[in-house]
Order: structure tokens, then C-alpha cells, then sequence
């Protein structure tokens, strides 16, 4: 069932823990958010230039993770499993008090952060929500890589497939929906890597706070994580959990259903930032059916390429 109007929490939730790539210990607070807000990060740690709205304009890397930056170069990074958990739990603004420079990555997955989330009470606000409703459908391609979005007017839905040539991972597929399907395996799904992979990532100045304890580290034909998968399809669904949280960054609930093939955080941010600039693809509504900017001007699909 879809929501009329905005929410936020009714008091506040904390979490401790490190930075995946920074290995930086991190302190975390979400605190209530006023109507029209949005999702703001605040570095606490800072004392001017603080303030870093949720927005794709605001994407500065999606190297490995989503980073966002302000005008005046101040930075917080991965963000994704944070904002997916905030879109799952219906909360539409709050503030995110954190005293350095990159989210804390817990478990590797979202739970931690819904499980907090869904401990305290909503506030229902006055404003209504604003949807991005898909009128037609928009494909990009990137090289091997696809993404998509077509009209669906009750929800919003997610298709991703995964091809990996290592046997556990290999060719896995998985279709949810966000406002009908329990989400818990996405909700519980980790980030994972190759073992092979670590020694360069760490050459690149990434994964400094990785561990077992908060990723899938898969060596050939084994997962070298002791309790094993969580789910049969933890690696796609960790793939769908980082789409959602990306999406996050439209400043909309989405209406839509999206198809993704090999993608990641660099095509999900590339194809907001497409779809947002054709405005003839989608409608911005508030329930019941009040058109907000009407701008539909055809029903054909528009298909974009783009060079590596």
C-alpha cells in the first residue's frame, strides 16, 4: 500500500562501528527530519560546510561504493545501504549526524540500520509524498551493461541479473517488489567480493576496514565465510539492495519498474542522472493522481547508449 503523505522517525537511532574502505571508526546518528527535507547527512565533525543532501547531484564517485560531496568538497561515502534501509522503512526525511567521512558498514548489509529503524515510531507529516511516476519506458546501455525503467503504476519493482564466471556466484536473477514482497533477503544480503580481488582493491586504497565479518569473500569454488550465505540469491539481492539505495538519490519514491543487467553504482547513478533530464519519460505526482509537473509528450521508448 502506498503512503499519502511524508514520514520521518518519532525519536532518534545511533549505531557505532567502521568504515569498509577508510577502516575509520565511525559514530552514526538518524535523528527526525521536517517535511520537504529530504535525506541529509551532516559532519559533525566539521563545523562549517556540513550539510550534504541525498541528491545525484551530489555524486562525486561510485567507485566501489556511492560517494556524495557538497559545494564545498566535503564528503560522505558509502551510503547506499543506509538510504536503502530508510526507503524500505517508508522515511522520507531525516538527519544523519556522523562524525567522519564514510558510513558505517556493519554487517555488510542493511540490517543492522532497518532493524534500528523499525524498533522506533514513524511520524506521519503534513506534506504529501511526491512519486516519480514512469509514463515510458527509458533504456541506457553502457558497453555489456543494461538498465531500464518502464511505467508501473503501483509500485515500484526491481529485475537484476548477475554473470559472474566464478561458479558461486555464476549466472543469478531476481525480481522483487518493494511495496508487496517481504524484503528481508534483500534487507540481510552482503556485500561480497573474490578473494582474488582483495590485494588489488587494498592497492587502490580501498577495503581497509574489510573483514569476514562484514563481507562475502568467495575463493574460487568456496565461500570462506563460516556460517556460509544467508540466502540462495545474496549475491543479486545485495545488488538489488545497492539499486534501491542509489535510487534513493531521485529525491522520489519511484513508480516504476527497473531492469538491470551487470549493473552497479556507476550505471545506476549515470541512468538516474539520464532519466531525470528526460523529463518526457515520467510524471511527478502526489496521491491520489494530482499531477504535481505534468510533462508527458509521447509514450515512445527512448533508448540511450553510451561509450565506455
Amino acid at each position: 500500500m502506498l503512503n499519502i503523505y511524508q514520514q520521518t522517525l518519532e525519536s532518534p537511532v545511533s549505531f557505532n562501528g567502521k568504515g569498509l574502505h577508510s577502516g575509520e571508526k565511525v559514530h552514526l546518528k538518524i535523528i527526525p527530519g521536517s517535511s520537504n527535507q529530504g535525506i541529509i547527512f551532516k559532519r559533525v565533525d566539521l563545523k562549517e560546510n556540513n550539510l550534504i543532501k541525498a541528491n545525484i547531484n551530489h555524486v562525486s564517485s561510485t567507485k566501489l561504493c556511492t560517494t556524495l560531496k557538497n559545494r564545498s568538497g566535503v564528503k560522505v561515502s558509502t551510503v547506499e545501504h543506509l538510504l536503502a534501509a530508510l526507503y524500505i522503512s517508508e522515511i522520507d526525511n531525516a538527519i544523519i549526524e556522523i562524525n567522519g567521512e564514510e558510513v558505517p558498514i556493519m554487517d555488510g548489509s542493511a540490517k543492522n540500520f532497518f532493524d534500528a529503524l523499525k524498533s522506533v515510531r514513524l511520524k506521519k507529516l503534513k506534506s504529501k509524498r511526491k512519486y516519480l511516476k514512469i509514463s515510458k519506458k527509458i533504456d541506457f546501455v553502457d558497453a555489456n551493461k543494461k538498465i531500464s525503467i518502464e511505467p508501473n503504476n503501483s509500485s515500484f519493482e526491481v529485475a537484476f541479473q548477475l554473470n559472474y564466471e566464478n561458479p558461486i556466484i555464476g549466472q543469478q536473477k531476481n525480481q522483487i517488489n518493494l511495496q508487496n514482497d517481504n524484503l528481508l533477503d534483500i534487507i540481510e544480503s552482503r556485500t561480497f567480493c573474490l578473494f582474488d580481488d582483495i590485494q588489488e582493491i587494498k592497492k587502490m586504497g580501498f577495503a581497509k576496514g574489510g573483514s569476514l565479518d562484514n563481507a562475502i569473500v568467495v575463493d574460487k569454488d568456496k565461500v570462506l565465510n563460516k556460517n556460509g550465505l544467508r540466502n540462495n540469491k545474496e549475491f543479486v539481492n545485495h545488488k538489488i539492495l545497492d539499486l534501491v539505495g542509489d535510487f534513493v538519490l531521485s529525491g522520489y519514491r519511484i513508480l516504476g519498474k527497473v531492469s538491470c543487467f551487470e549493473g552497479g553504482h556507476y550505471l545506476s547513478s549515470s541512468f538516474l542522472r539520464t532519466l531525470l533530464k528526460n523529463d518526457s519519460c515520467f510524471d511527478i505526482i502526489e496521491l491520489a493522481d494530482t499531477i504535481i509537473t505534468k510533462k508527458l509528450q509521447t509514450n515512445q521508448p527512448v533508448k540511450i547508449a553510451v561509450s565506455a
